[in-house]
């Protein structure tokens, strides 16, 4: 019988040097080449990981915007995972992509990495749990998945060019760690490789990519680069296979000289080719190969499915019993916050999606207490810069629809295309519109005011321009960035306004003629919003009416958060804090009504100087396109916040133990080893504002017994925990093991994550999780993977500092594992 291998050899026998070389560089920004006389199709890769955008990055082709990563991995549930990998397959499909660039699975080293929103957790474990599930979700529906950024790319400060120095322990322990299972269990089809080096070789010259990735974990996939992170011919020396974008870059023409003057071998390039064979008969783009590319088995309800783990990824982290609300008694509710309003449903950079629509909290929680008065303040600015005009203020001039007229001019004002648009926020990368020979790009529409006054109006992006209002112009205004990295010009741009008059009601003709600032790195990319800017100039008056509001409601509900400028890719955050006055909002609020519920916008951690002053902080990350319904839900009760911290959250910047993220002579050097979050602050005997695996629910649990045996493979164990639901709703809790080795010849954690399961129980009801440890997850790298002999404590507890039972395994010195003494555990405090 012919196998796979010799099929694809028959194809890679009929093509030509030129063929094999021109394959291996992307045919534009998101896909690669098709050769039609092997039937062989182009591959269509596309941003997510929280969504797929698709080949444009247009609203008229919107995308299911499911909440970020964190809000994910807070879930500590592979099923929700695989289901959130299956609805993007769902949406790949659908948009005919084959390839999904995600997950995110790098570290959470340091709370400042600004990037974090888009990655899982700050343990290896969870990380590697969720991502497998995420990847077999994809994957089960014929699409790729691409674990990134492989490897220790967990901070965006100089990532082109900064070298991450780690250990060989925590190279192996931790980062490597994250991705190993996504390979070997889940069988990812593609892997990226990250912008930085590590020891001094960039990720896509580096040889880690051959070991462990090929050699000891068995990739038989596409390592796929970073955008542009090809640097030279010397990675095709390396198991990089495929440079992306295309069609010029490091490779081209200069890695086929390479091959013909034998600086490259032609295996090498056989190799690479095989590998893009092969991924493209897996998801269906290589003709003959029926019998390798999956139909589509999953069928999720997207929309649905965005807002089921919304509740699920959301950490109740205080309650003073305020929550859930009881409906029928709230007659009042003040609704406060820039981020209830204009919420942020995702991080800024290349994860960003296009949805349809997003549900504000304002308007979840109208539709959650319907007989409840709801009034709203804004109480602090958070959003910096202009922000898009909302479509129901805009009026194309064109045709009378919502939206906006585009139209794109060369250097001698020749209109070379033009485009009818339902939005403000523009961004170009890809599509039909002729970026590279644009000189300016006009932007029209009619509108209306929804109040009278001062409006900032502005635009923000890389250039200069002009704005006009009803034919008058009003301001020439200029932009610059000081960044040096690509991404933070193109998604976080700056922004200019001028102060206009305008009345309520009364529709202007505004007309931007912007000029982009020309960048090498974006000859062919560009972003442009036209808006308005928020006005901060009365804190203290705004301030005051929201205090004044939340003081006549029965329940004050205050929504905090970051912005773009805070979280987004491209780079770190400068602090911890909440930007603005939302700190002192909080404090005034909280004075004035002592029913008053926080809920935390913000995709990573944040400061919460206030914590205790409030009656209920509910942390809500990104929650996608359903967010507000999200929040509606769980404040009336109707389902229970769901999630459990995957990563440390300080109540201090100075308690933090480790913060770096920025290289000294372009060196970053990971000091603290082993010892990353919760770890960390367990090694520094700091206590956290929450620590890592907390959450609390809305019904009460018991733990009544803790039990262990060996495996049925005898690879590892079972830990067994009986709990019972003692409230008198359903709920769920995450039962979490961490192992301690205090006589260990080398140096360990205090306690590290190894198996966790979620239970679920109606009131009254027991449960049993039977949680797997692997006997891999308590070895230690030392020139190979090593099980110290002796006894090991499980503890089982709801976090990694609330514990209440532990049992004993271990090691023979012969590295069989056993039960220890103490298998019937100790049960040390049953209520949680």
């Amino acid at each position: 019988m012919t196998t796979t291998d010799d099929r694809i050899d028959s194809l890679l026998d009929r093509l030509t040097l030129e063929d094999k070389v021109r394959l291996l560089t992307g045919r534009d920004f998101w896909t690669t080449w098709p050769i039609d006389s092997i039937g062989l199709r182009r591959i269509l890769v596309s941003d997510g990981p929280s969504g797929v955008r698709g080949e444009v990055w247009d609203e008229r082709s919107p995308s299911i915007n499911l909440p970020s990563a964190t809000a994910l991995s807070s879930s500590w549930d592979t099923r929700i995972a695989a289901r959130y990998g299956a609805v993007c397959a769902i949406e790949a499909r659908r948009k005919g992509v084959d390839v999904v660039l995600g997950p995110t699975i790098n570290l959470h080293r340091s709370p400042l990495g600004g990037r974090h929103f888009e990655a899982f957790s700050e343990d290896p474990v969870l990380t590697s749990e969720l991502a497998a599930a995420y990847v077999t979700g994809v994957q089960r529906n014929g699409v790729g998945a691409t674990p990134k950024h492989y490897v220790a790319n967990d901070s965006e400060t100089d990532r082109h060019s900064v070298d991450v120095r780690p250990d060989e322990r925590a190279l192996r322990e931790l980062y490597l760690a994250a991705f190993e299972k996504s390979v070997t269990e889940a069988g990812a089809w593609l892997v990226m490789s990250a912008y930085n080096s590590v020891d001094g070789v960039t990720m896509t010259e580096n040889p880690l990519l051959e070991t462990p990735l090929n050699s000891e974990w068995g990739f038989d996939g596409v390592v796929v680069s970073d955008w542009t992170a090809v640097r030279s011919v010397e990675a095709a020396n390396a198991s990089q296979d495929l440079a992306m974008p295309g069609p010029r870059g490091a490779w081209g023409d200069a890695l086929l000289a390479a091959v013909q003057d034998g600086r490259v071998t032609q295996a090498a390039i056989d190799r690479k080719v095989r590998r893009i064979l092969l991924l493209a008969a897996r998801v269906g783009a290589l003709d003959g190969f029926d019998d390798l590319a999956t139909a589509p088995i999953d069928d999720e309800d997207g929309v649905a499915f965005a807002r089921e783990a919304a509740r699920e990824g959301s950490v109740l982290v205080h309650n003073d019993g305020i929550l859930p609300l009881d409906v029928s008694a709230v007659r009042t509710i003040a609704v406060i916050g820039h981020n209830a309003r204009e919420a942020r449903s995702q991080g800024g950079g290349s994860a960003t999606v296009v949805p349809e629509s997003v549900v504000s909290p304002l308007e979840g929680i109208r539709a959650a207490f319907p007989d409840a008065r709801v009034e709203y303040e804004r109480g602090a600015v958070v959003a910096q810069g202009v922000s898009e005009l909302p479509l129901s203020v805009m009026v194309n001039p064109e045709t009378g629809e919502p939206g906006a007229h585009v139209a794109f001019f060369d250097a001698e004002g020749v209109e070379l295309y033009s485009e009818e648009r339902r939005a403000a926020a523009l961004v170009f990368i890809g599509g039909d519109a002729p970026i590279g020979s644009t000189d300016s790009i006009e932007f029209t529409t009619r509108f209306t005011p929804e109040a009278t006054g001062t409006f900032l109006l502005g635009f923000a992006g890389l250039g200069a321009g002009t704005l006009s209002v009803d034919g008058r112009e009003v301001a020439s205004l200029q932009t610059d960035s000081t960044s040096n990295d690509v991404a933070a010009k193109l998604f976080s741009p700056p922004s200019a306004s001028t102060p206009v008059e305008l009345r309520q009601g009364e529709p202007v003709d505004l007309r931007v003629v912007f000029r982009p600032l020309r960048d090498e790195a974006l000859t062919d990319a560009l972003a442009l919003t036209v808006g308005l800017e928020a006005d901060a100039s009365a804190p203290e008056a705004s301030r005051a009416r929201a205090v004044e509001a939340a003081a006549r409601a029965d329940v004050a509900v205050v929504v905090v958060g970051t912005n773009a400028q805070v979280e987004s890719e491209g780079y770190d955050r400068a602090d911890l804090d909440l930007p603005g006055e939302q700190d002192e909002l909080v404090r005034a609020v909280a004075a004035a009504n002592p029913r008053t519920v926080v809920i935390v916008n913000s995709g990573s951690p944040v400061l919460l100087p206030w914590r205790d002053d409030v009656g209920a902080i509910l942390l809500t990350y990104f929650g996608g396109q359903e967010y507000g319904s999200a929040i509606g839900d769980m404040l009336a009760g109707h389902a229970e916040p769901g999630g459990r911290l995957p990563t440390t959250w300080p109540g201090a910047i100075d308690d933090v133990p480790v913060l770096d993220v920025t290289p000294q002579d372009g060196v970053l050097r990971y000091d603290e080893g082993i010892h990353i979050g919760y770890r960390a602050w367990l090694r520094a005997g700091r206590t956290p504002a929450y620590p890592f695996g907390h959450g609390l629910g809305f019904t009460e649990w018991a733990h009544e017994g803790v039990s262990v045996e060996t495996s049925a493979d005898g690879d590892g164990w079972i830990v067994s925990v009986h709990s019972s639901n003692r409230g008198d709703r359903a709920g769920k809790q995450v039962l979490q093991v961490y192992a301690e080795k205090a006589d260990s010849r080398v140096e360990r954690p205090a306690r590290w994550l190894v198996g966790f399961e979620s239970v679920r129980a109606d009131a009254g009801r027991s449960a049993v999780a039977r949680i797997r440890v692997p006997a891999r997850t308590l070895a230690y790298w030392e020139s190979g993977w090593q099980n110290e002999p002796g006894d090991y404590v499980l503890r089982v507890g709801v976090s990694s500092e609330r514990l209440f039972g532990e049992v004993v395994v271990g090691f023979d010195h012969d590295g069989a594992s056993r039960v220890g003494q103490a298998a019937e555990g100790r049960v040390g405090g049953v209520g949680d």
